[in-house]
């Protein structure tokens, strides 16, 4: 296989297929060896697990995930890269490259049956920054089942989406994470790990699912447009961004606070997990 996180390959191959980076889609490329491998590693808990991607890229991670997982499938926007992408996979033969938006599936799950059949399946990838926080809203929002999710964020989303529910970084999808599964940082990434290099660092984080799902996938929805609606006006108080963001009267919020012993006055960003829950269960949304 082609060495890509030696400079004179990536260049080579951006001469060779007349390239160039796209700012817009946030591409920037991995050139520290040791990462890929990392991830890899981290992310595939089985040899004979498959790995969805997002954003192939080049195929640095590509390849480290088909070394490591009896099946890859990278899902992969920029349609400039097919010619770079048959020759560095070009060794892979258990990689397929499916030319899509991720956002634009809308039936996850059935993404995961028609092209893992009945495998087991991890998300590994390597989010541009820009989109991070849209992705994975969108998995967590389906009923798509991932043996774990690995992913490279920005320093600051790893934070924040491994924050403590209830503190003043959490935010939507901090909850989110939290309702589907356990968030951890596993290593940072320097800035200088990156062709072009990045204005910020990064870090690879992992979601691993509960062992017990905390509530049934409908009222997974129905908390989440909570989260939404609670988080989207987070400088108010819960009362009004709810009532606001929901279309339900106050009264109908102020008594539900009530029911989970929750004060009039708390904000959103204030309200645990277990009262989230107790609030989609009283709510009528």
């Amino acid at each position: 296989m082609l060495e890509l996180t030696d400079m004179q390959v990536i260049r080579m191959l951006a001469k060779r297929y007349a390239f160039s980076f796209s700012k817009g889609l946030g591409q920037n490329f991995l050139i520290d060896p040791t990462v890929c491998p990392a991830i890899a590693d981290y992310g595939i808990p089985s040899p004979d697990c498959g790995v969805l991607e997002v954003g192939a890229g080049f195929g640095v991670l590509t390849q480290q995930l088909a070394l490591h997982a009896a099946q890859v499938v990278t899902v992969e926007l920029d349609r400039r890269l097919e010619p770079v992408l048959k020759e560095t996979l070009a060794d892979a033969p258990n990689v397929k490259v499916v030319w899509q938006d991720i956002m634009k599936v809308t039936d996850l799950r059935g993404f995961l049956q028609k092209h893992f059949g009945g495998r087991q399946v991890a998300f590994c990838a390597n989010l541009p920054y820009y989109i991070t926080s849209p992705i994975l809203m969108h998995l967590l929002e389906s009923d798509a089942v991932f043996a774990s999710i690995t992913v490279m964020v920005q320093r600051e989303a790893a934070e924040r989406i491994c924050a403590a529910i209830g503190s003043r970084e959490a935010g939507a999808v901090t909850a989110a994470v939290q309702l589907r599964g356990k968030a951890e940082v596993l290593f940072d990434v320097p800035r200088t790990a990156f062709y072009p290099a990045p204005n910020v660092d990064s870090a690879v984080i992992r979601i691993t699912p509960h062992a017990e799902p905390l509530c049934s996938p409908k009222q997974l929805q129905k908390v989440l447009r909570i989260v939404k609606a609670g988080f989207a006006q987070r400088r108010k108080t819960a009362v009004n961004g709810l009532a606001s963001g929901l279309g339900v009267p106050k009264e109908q919020i102020t008594a539900a606070l009530d029911a989970c012993e929750l004060p009039q006055n708390v904000r959103f960003e204030q309200i645990q997990t277990e009262q989230l829950l107790a609030l989609a269960e009283i709510l009528e949304i």
